[in-house]
């Protein structure tokens, strides 16, 4: 018996192999050929393209399920990412809520106060600026209607370039660090050598020529050099401390060799100021 059934698969795998090979011959023939194709050769492609349906079938459905547990997968994977940044986010946010209490706890404990944390910052554009007073001052386009007020810290790009003294409805004067004229308010300043001592001053005088910040009313006798970092010291209760301000250039001292002088400098170039902030209590 098995005998016979494995004949019988003999002889149809034999009568297959035969019907494929000429349904591809009558095919052939009948693309080559401009006449319409005969009965047995539509009849021969229609069972033939059934067939490839059916067999066909499986496989795209196979497929299908492949690419939709892909899609799954990548979702899955991507809803992890997701998840994982709203946690560093909550993470992130507990931690800024921590160091502010901390923030605190340590000024009540050194009493200090005025820091840049203490203050908003509002963003203002440089409207005008007078060849005349290039150096000296300069107009923004936010006033009393922004919340600022006369004698706020005005910051560049890179750091302090000075304070507000004039404040209209919708804009405000900006008296620069590189205004020498006598009236002009000065701030007071601290710089920290490598081995984190300070020393404390205040801006006396701007070298044009050096594009230099000058720093005087000296009395620490702690060694800087060149390189330093200069910030506000917050000193005076109306700048807020911690304002960058440049880096040492040079240490001197007057014409008459009496006083030391630290020449800073600047964080910005006080000749391209397109854009400011301001910093408010």
């Amino acid at each position: 018996m098995k005998n016979i059934f494995t004949s019988r698969r003999l002889v149809i795998g034999v009568i297959v192999v035969i019907v494929a090979i000429g349904a591809i011959t009558l095919g052939a023939r009948a693309h080559n050929s401009e006449k319409e194709p005969s009965l047995p050769v539509r009849v021969i492609s229609d069972v033939s393209g059934w067939t490839s349906n059916i067999v066909n079938a499986p496989i795209r459905a196979v497929k299908g399920g492949f690419d939709s547990i892909d899609e799954l997968m990548s979702t899955y994977q991507e809803n992890g990412r997701l998840t994982k940044k709203v946690d560093d986010l909550a993470q992130t946010k507990v931690q800024l809520q921590v160091l502010q209490q901390e923030n605190r706890a340590l000024k009540d404990q050194l009493k200090i106060s005025n820091t840049l944390t203490d203050y908003k910052v509002v963003n203002a554009v440089v409207t005008s600026r007078s060849p005349n007073s290039w150096q000296t001052q300069l107009i923004i386009d936010k006033g009393t209607n922004a919340g600022l007020k006369k004698g706020l810290s005005v910051m560049g790009s890179g750091g302090l370039i000075g304070r507000i003294t004039q404040v209209n409805t919708t804009n405000a004067k900006v008296e620069l660090l590189s205004d020498n004229s006598q009236g002009s308010d000065r701030f007071a300043i601290r710089v920290q050598n490598g081995d984190g001592e300070t020393v404390d001053g205040i801006v006396t005088s701007f070298n044009q020529s050096k594009n230099l910040i000058v720093m005087g009313q000296i009395t620490s006798s702690v060694s800087v050099k060149k390189g330093d970092l200069v910030t506000t010291s917050g000193l005076g209760g109306v700048t807020p401390s911690g304002l960058y301000v440049g880096k040492v250039e040079k240490v001197g001292s007057d014409n008459y060799g009496l006083s030391k002088k630290i020449y800073i400098k600047p964080a910005t170039d006080f000749n391209n100021i397109p854009v400011v902030s301001v910093a408010i209590p």
